[in-house]
C-alpha cells in the first residue's frame, strides 16, 4: 500500500483573505487522500497594531488555535504550498522571516526533491500578485525543489488568469474570495499533490 502524500498548508494572513484561501487549498488536498497540516507562522506586528484593526484583531482571535508553522513542518511534508498577502510585490515579513530560518534545512539538502507551490492575495487589482508568487518561486529554486503551479490547465484558469498560482483582490480586505479565487486555490492543491503523489511512489520504487 502506497504511504499516504503529506501536505503542509503554510500561510500568513492579517485579516483573514490568505487564511480562506487557505482553508481551499487543506480541504481539496485533504480530499485526494492526503494527510494535510495548517500551519500559520508567526506574527511580528505589535499587539497594539493588531488591536488598533478590528478585522486584524478579530481574524487573529480567530485563528489562535492554528498551529504556529516550525521546520519540522518543512521536512515532513512531501509537498509544501505556501501563502501570503502582497507586501509591495513581495512576500510579508512574517513568511520571510520564518523562511529565512530554514538555512539549516537548507544546508543539508533536507527541502530539496519535494513539490511547492503557492498562492496570495493582494488589496488591489495588480497589487503584486505574479510578483509575490515568483518571488516565492526563487526561494524554492534555492531549496532544490519541483515548483508546480495551477497554469492554464482547466477551463477555470482563463477566468481566474494567474497561472503561477491562486490569487484574490480583496479590495483592502472588503470582499472575501469568490468561487474563481477558491477553485483556483483548490487546482493548485490537487496539482501539487497528484505529482507530490507521484514523484513519493517513484522514489519509493
Amino acid at each position: 500500500m502506497a504511504a499516504q502524500t503529506r501536505v503542509a498548508v503554510i500561510y500568513y494572513s492579517a485579516t483573514g483573505i490568505t487564511y480562506q484561501l487557505a482553508k481551499a487549498v487543506c480541504e481539496a488536498a485533504g480530499d485526494t487522500g492526503a494527510e494535510v497540516r495548517l500551519r500559520k507562522v508567526r506574527e511580528l506586528a505589535p499587539d497594539e497594531a493588531i488591536r488598533a484593526n478590528a478585522g486584524w484583531h478579530a481574524h487573529r482571535l480567530q485563528t489562535q488555535d492554528v498551529p504556529e508553522a516550525e521546520p519540522d513542518d518543512l521536512t515532513w511534508a512531501d509537498v509544501v504550498i505556501l501563502g501570503s498577502p502582497t507586501r509591495y510585490g513581495l512576500v510579508a515579513a512574517q513568511l520571510k522571516q520564518f523562511i529565512d530560518t530554514t538555512g539549516p534545512l537548507w544546508t543539508r539538502g533536507a527541502l530539496a526533491d519535494k513539490v511547492y507551490s503557492a498562492f496570495t492575495s493582494t488589496a488591489t487589482l495588480h497589487g503584486g500578485q505574479e510578483t509575490t508568487l515568483t518571488s516565492l518561486f526563487s526561494v524554492f529554486y534555492h531549496w532544490g525543489g519541483i515548483v508546480v503551479t495551477p497554469g492554464y490547465t482547466d477551463p477555470s484558469q482563463f477566468v481566474a488568469g494567474n497561472p503561477y498560482g491562486a490569487s484574490h483582490t480583496s479590495n483592502n480586505a472588503e470582499v472575501a474570495p469568490d468561487n474563481t479565487a477558491l477553485g483556483a486555490a483548490a487546482l493548485t492543491a490537487r496539482r501539487a499533490v497528484r505529482i507530490g503523489a507521484a514523484l513519493k511512489q517513484g522514489l519509493a520504487g
